[in-house]
């Protein structure tokens, strides 16, 4: 969009008069998210939709590339976002998302919030050495109504599906026999242990539901990898006095002067590249010495718009909140 949780999309429409005089509003923009890495995704890669009830598209386009503000004529839209679509089953292919209603009256603010969660389900294969052992010929597959997966039997990936129901299905000498069937539900991750015993291996297949696991809400990481927390700009703002902690977010300027290309001392982060607002960004301390011969921005301009990971501590800086104390960065993609 907790994304450790769930990512977090808070849409205010305010009530603005147009030239013309007609009653309009406006649609202000933000996503905001903790989430876990090892995989971090990009939110500014989100596909963003705002439809009117009429079908008329007011944008629809990618997170990043999308305008902080939509003014909008009275009446109802749709508000809808998603990191990417599935047309067919796939490997380490989680789908985030949410779409709301969103009613612009003359005269109201119109506050909604959208989360962004898991839209599509997964299976994750146990699969035990028993039966490796005694079926070494055979093929597990994982058929949907939109397709299937031919799951090795060495394989670690999550399958992911559409919501619905989905089949484990095991091939061997031409012939099919389903194993199991399970309808799963947007947000569901399943992990089915799949065995056989030596008395009977041909005809003592079994496969059992792991409850066990710990899909942490959202989130790429499954329970256990022990990832590192990192928090967007719109969350790290409400931080302020933590320390130690990762924030991530896009290089937008200098915070003072703001938005310049003038300042060797500090920067400026935010969520999006075309945030313009001093409101939504976060300040980053550059001391001298080696961070600031890396990072600032007189010495390489071409940091502009790259996304920067910092670690340090959440203290006002230049009248907002900011990041100093920094131990640990790393551009474009994060350092663990």
């Amino acid at each position: 969009m907790t994304f450790a949780a769930a990512a977090v999309l808070a849409i205010a429409a305010c009530d603005y008069e147009s030239e013309d005089g007609a009653n309009v509003g406006t649609i202000s923009l933000n996503l905001s998210n903790s989430i876990f890495t090892k995989a971090v995704p990009d939110s500014s890669l989100f596909i963003l939709e705002v439809k009117s009830s009429g079908g008329k598209t007011v944008y629809s386009g990618r997170y990043g590339d999308a305008p902080t503000v939509f003014r909008v004529a009275e009446g109802t839209y749709t508000v809808s976002i998603w990191s990417a679509e599935q047309k067919k089953p796939e490997f380490e292919a989680p789908v985030y998302g949410d779409s709301q209603l969103v009613n612009v009256l003359p005269g109201n603010t119109v506050n909604v919030t959208l989360d962004c969660t898991l839209q599509n389900c997964g299976i994750k294969l146990l699969i035990d050495e028993s039966f490796i052992r005694y079926i070494p010929d055979g093929a597990l597959v994982l058929k949907s109504k939109e397709g299937s997966l031919l799951y090795a039997y060495r394989e670690q990936r999550i399958a992911y599906f559409l919501p619905g129901e989905v089949s484990l299905v095991l091939t061997r000498g031409g012939t099919d026999k389903t194993l199991i069937t399970r309808t799963l539900s947007a947000r569901e991750v399943l992990r089915l242990k799949v065995q056989t015993t030596e008395a009977a291996p041909e005809s003592g297949i079994s496969v059992n539901v792991d409850t066990s696991v710990n899909w942490l809400d959202d989130t790429y990481v499954i329970g256990g990898d022990g990832g590192t927390k990192v928090y967007d700009v719109a969350t790290a703002r409400g931080m302020e006095g933590a320390s130690g902690v990762w924030v991530y977010g896009y290089i937008v300027g200098n915070i003072s002067p703001f938005l310049a290309v003038s300042s060797q001392t500090n920067l400026a982060i935010a969520g999006k590249t075309s945030v313009t607002e001093k409101s939504a960004c976060m300040s980053v301390e550059l001391p001298k010495g080696a961070l600031r011969d890396a990072l600032n921005l007189v010495s390489y301009p071409g940091n502009l718009g790259r996304k920067l990971f910092v670690k340090g501590d959440i203290i006002k800086y230049y009248s907002i909140p900011g990041v100093k104390n920094i131990s640990e960065w790393a551009l474009d993609s994060p350092p663990f």
